[in-house]
């Protein structure tokens, strides 16, 4: 079984493309079959985490909370991006995290009373309720670079499309799980750009 440790690095904001990139692999592309890779999210930063619902196609009704070493954040205890009500790229708080805290997701399926989790450890049916990817920005739905959560909400797994409970995860300052190999690389060249631009004024003073 595959399991995947997703770090929630910040990144310098506007450096990352908001349009959809070739590499996000969304929806879940293996529909009617448990999604093998297994998911633990760990904060690597100190900060507040957001979410931008986007979308569900399900039946039931649900929301989501999230849950930080094991305990529930205020900002979602009611539960949060409610897929009947809420508008694809609409903005909630989901609140703080500390570099190092361990991030586990809550679909609370309001219909049938049952709780899923992104670890699958604490399901009840010992089954994978989550899919999980990079996510390169919607433009158009003004949805930034993040992590691409989702859902499948029926006991059991149901139809495993996993697009019950969908939402994109980031940093007030713009997150991304897994940063593209050119990241690193630019955000070098910006900081030194600024170094140089700083020796520039000085010397000109001098």
């Amino acid at each position: 079984m595959k399991h995947k440790q997703i770090y929630i690095a910040a990144c310098l904001l506007g450096l990352l493309a908001t349009s959809n990139a070739n590499a996000d692999v969304i929806p879940y592309p293996n529909a009617g079959t448990e999604n093998p890779t297994v998911y633990s999210f760990t904060a690597s930063n100190t900060g507040t985490i957001g979410a931008y619902f986007d979308g569900s196609t399900a039946g039931y009704e649900s929301t989501i909370s999230m849950l930080v070493n094991g305990v529930v954040t205020s900002e979602t205890s009611a539960g949060v991006l409610n897929n009947h009500t809420s508008t694809i790229g609409q903005f909630f708080n989901l609140g703080s995290v500390i570099a190092g805290d361990s991030i586990v997701f809550r679909l609370n399926v309001l219909t049938t009373g049952e709780a899923w989790y992104s670890n699958k450890a604490l399901n009840s049916d010992g089954i994978n309720h989550v899919y999980s990817t990079t996510f390169s920005g919607d433009a158009i739905n003004n949805i930034p670079t993040g992590t691409y959560v989702a859902f499948e909400d029926v006991k059991g797994g149901g139809d495993f499309n996993y697009y019950d409970g969908n939402f994109v995860f980031t940093t007030t300052s713009n997150t991304s799980a897994v940063p593209e190999p050119e990241t690193p690389a630019m955000l070098l060249a910006g900081m030194s750009l600024i170094g140089f631009s700083a020796r520039r004024r000085n010397s000109n003073q001098s």
